[in-house]
């Protein structure tokens, strides 16, 4: 499967994300010659990179073989959130008697038109991502498949380019699981989901990480029955468990049925062209038909064609292998992004780029371990997460003190009718060092914002506390978690001063 797929359907929209990002008329340049960067992708991890790059006097060459602005703007972040944000609209009317507000005639959703506000959102963010924005900017952009042909080499389409270093930032791409009957259906996977233009009455999703929860909340909204298969290890299965089991209970209230067995699910095709899943097993056995089936799990790295086995750039299945600055194998090659990152989130990306960019250019050292990488799945409720979570801080023998605070105890949660959820916040234990956040809230992605500030830049829960926040916010409950943390201060000992101070005192 292909990018390209994207582009369907080919209407004025898809027309304007083309031209923006693969133009059918563009010519390459012909090669400096010499550059001090070859960037290899362009999707976040490249255009971070060559922009950078070239931005601070470097000449640079970026080449991508698709489309410009990779997964995130023509296939991930931007088309997902355009559906989501669609879905969520309809729940907000959908749901608007409980605050007073009638709706007389009820509410539907016009799924075509949502999908098509998505496909006009995306081109009009696409020229941000465009070949002409790079090349204003002075990178020279080459469209192809490159090939290292040797350690200063690289070729695309007959031409050669010269450089100092290289960047390989080609990314992953959906890869297909070992699922039995897998191969004899039809299926979705993120880079055709978002060209589908008429809703699945039932629709099928394997895959309960955060690509399949988002879409699957979704698109029960907008009307679909849709049945999503977990792993025995239950939803969002990284994230603490009482916080998925908040944002599982609010998607079955959306109508998302919930099953068990992705490892063990049989698929086939029926003869009307529906999919049939099943599962045979006494107790969490299904035998399921749907009329469309996405599979939002599995991701591979491209790293085919790009000739590593000529420069020794070692990789396997999970990608292209790196030291802790983001260099290969080969000490003029580094690599940045989903590539070689289990962190395959764009922020994420974007930082990374950043440091490749000092360490390749600069001999800097900057280093992949002291990255702060948050995370956030947008669902109704969110959850993000940022640092250690429990479970990770005892496999690492890190003892901490964990201090939450309910949405149910926070005002503005209340007053909003968004109770749900809970601010966690683990300390250094004996500390107010944090080490690690879970947020369950309509904006916890928002919100995490602030506890990743916090552990970058060593600010502790205490200094949390004592920050004036606005009231009433949902963020409040941040500072309420410092409060807690205050309170454990509180010890009898240091109780039992207090109370002879103030005998002593009155």
């Amino acid at each position: 499967m292909s990018q390209f797929e994207a582009l369907q359907p080919l209407d004025e929209h898809n027309q304007t994300l083309q031209s923006n990002v693969h133009p059918l008329d563009y010519q390459n340049p012909v090669p400096a010659e010499k550059y001090n960067l070859v960037v290899i992708g362009a999707g976040a991890a490249g255009l971070v990179t060559s922009a950078g790059a070239a931005g601070i006097g470097a000449k640079v060459a970026l080449v991508e073989r698709g489309l410009m602005g990779g997964d995130c703007l023509n296939v991930g972040c931007v088309p997902s959130k355009g559906i989501i944000s669609a879905a969520r609209a309809y729940a907000a009317v959908r749901d608007a008697e409980q605050f007073g507000v009638n709706v007389p005639d009820g509410v539907s959703i016009d799924f075509g038109k949502a999908m098509e506000r998505m496909r006009k959102l995306r081109s009009d963010i696409s020229p941000a991502d465009s070949v002409k924005r790079f090349t204003d900017k002075g990178v020279d952009v080459f469209l192809g498949q490159a090939k290292f042909l040797d350690s200063e080499t690289v070729e695309v389409g007959g031409k050669k380019l010269k450089f100092a270093k290289a960047v390989i930032a080609t990314g992953a791409r959906a890869s297909a699981p070992k699922i039995k009957g897998l191969d004899d259906v039809p299926y979705l996977t993120n880079e055709t989901l978002f060209s589908i233009t008429e809703l699945p009455k039932r629709f099928g999703i394997i895959g309960a990480g955060p690509v399949g929860a988002e879409m699957a909340q979704s698109f029960a909204r907008f009307g679909s029955e849709v049945t999503l298969v977990t792993s025995s290890r239950g939803l969002m299965p990284k994230e603490d468990r009482d916080a998925a089991e908040i944002v599982q209970k609010s998607m079955e209230r959306d109508g998302v049925r919930f099953v068990e067995g992705s490892r063990d699910v049989v698929l086939s095709k029926e003869a009307d062209g529906s999919i049939r899943m099943k599962y045979d097993h006494p107790k969490k056995g299904y035998d399921i038909v749907v009329d469309k089936l996405l599979i939002a799990v599995g991701r591979a790295p491209n790293v085919e064609g790009l000739g590593l086995e000529n420069v020794g750039v070692q990789f396997s299945e999970k990608g292209v292998k790196i030291n802790d600055k983001f260099q290969t194998a080969n000490p003029k090659i580094f690599a940045a992004g989903d590539i070689c990152s289990p962190f395959q989130f764009t922020h994420a990306v974007d930082f990374m780029a950043r440091a490749v960019i000092r360490n390749a250019l600069f001999k800097g050292q900057a280093r992949h371990s002291t990255l702060v990488i948050p995370w956030a799945t947008y669902t109704s409720p969110e959850l993000a997460h940022v640092g250690l979570t429990a479970a990770d801080a005892e496999a690492k023998g890190i003892g901490i003190d964990t201090f939450d605070q309910p949405m149910a105890e926070v005002d503005r949660a209340i007053l909003e009718g968004e109770t749900e959820g809970f601010v966690r916040v683990h300390c250094r234990k004996g500390t107010d060092e944090i080490v690690g956040a879970t947020i369950v809230a309509p904006n916890a992605g928002d919100m995490i914002c602030e506890i990743s500030l916090a552990i970058t830049k060593r600010i502790g829960l205490g200094s949390i506390a004592g920050t004036i926040h606005p009231y009433p916010t949902q963020a409040d409950a941040i500072r309420k978690a410092g409060d807690a943390y205050g309170r454990m201060r509180l010890t009898p000992f240091v109780a039992g001063l207090f109370k002879k101070w103030f005998s002593w005192t009155r």
